[in-house]
């Protein structure tokens, strides 16, 4: 039996994930995720650029929105090349554009995300918030995601219980029965809590990539929900097409944040999706995503 590892372990390891290394001007080697299989999560790729890209602006400047494209699906077997262009540098803003790419088929660069993102240094201005949190049960009152999934991960086998039980370096709890639980068709809406498992280093700029990672997770799933249909169950191929994030106060990665989205619309293959993500009841982060979902026999699978 393999021992699990650590929380600190857990999130030692997302921390080293999140950070490319430079590779020469404006360019930063993302690393593989140590013993991953199969395809890279998308929030992966969009937190190892949005660092990237941070590394070539000034310090005073932080990330306020991201804007980002997959174009293909990233393999765990390599790194990610992130080569990126300074677009503009002016006196409040920056911007800059990075592609993300790994050997393709014929063992060239290929890009598998391009990603927009802008930077503004600090300023005071009008505020207001119309966004309200839901309520919900607080997150010690939940059961831990961990739990839940290694009690549905007996009805599993091969790749995907492996996949399942894979530990992560973020905590969940869902306020409501996960998705994946159930056939029946569910209002597309859901809330969830997370955090890092243990503390992070007090650099916003890490909390601002360990969020960027984090909100590609349960965005996708909200579409399915109307149509009782789960990837798990082989009943759906999915994917992320697009991803835009927007920064909107101060927040800590390492304290638990309610993420609560919703899919106003799906059709055409394809499930639009938002969230708001919350602090202490404060709106600190909005996304939006738009997704692949194409039913399939389970059978044919």
């Amino acid at each position: 039996m393999i021992d699990r590892p650590t929380d600190e372990q857990l999130v030692s390891g997302l921390i080293a994930l999140l950070d490319p290394a430079p590779q020469g001007p404006d360019r930063f080697e993302g690393p593989r995720n140590p013993g991953g299989v199969g395809r890279v999560f998308g929030g992966q790729v969009i937190a190892q650029a949005l660092v990237a890209a941070e590394r070539t602006v000034s310090e005073d400047r932080a990330a306020h929105s991201l804007h980002a494209y997959f174009l293909r699906g990233g393999s765990e077997d390599h790194p990610i090349t992130l080569d990126i262009e300074r677009d503009f540098d002016g006196g409040s803003f920056s911007n800059r554009r990075v592609v993300a790419l790994q050997p393709g088929r014929d063992g060239s660069p290929s890009p598998i995300l391009n990603l927009t993102a802008s930077f503004q240094r600090e300023q005071p201005g009008p505020e207001h918030q119309e966004a309200v949190a839901p309520d919900v049960p607080d997150p010690d009152d939940l059961e831990p995601d961990d739990v839940l999934r290694a009690r549905y991960a007996e009805k599993l086998e091969g790749p995907a219980r492996a996949f399942f039980l894979r530990p992560r370096p973020i905590e969940i709890r869902a306020t409501a029965p996960a998705h994946w639980t159930s056939r029946e068709p569910q209002k597309p809406t859901q809330a969830s809590w997370f955090r890092a498992r243990t503390r992070l280093p007090d650099d916003p700029r890490m909390h601002r990539a360990v969020l960027a990672y984090l909100s590609d997770m349960q965005l996708l799933g909200t579409s399915l929900l109307p149509h009782g249909i789960s990837w798990l169950r082989g009943e759906v191929k999915s994917a992320s097409l697009d991803h835009a994030l927007w920064f909107h106060a101060p927040f800590r990665a390492d304290e638990w944040l309610l993420y609560v989205t919703d899919s106003p619309w799906s059709g055409g293959s394809r499930g639009f999706n938002r969230g708001q993500i919350f602090q202490n009841g404060r709106l600190i982060a909005s996304v939006a995503q738009e997704g692949m979902i194409r039913r399939v026999d389970p059978k044919a699978t």
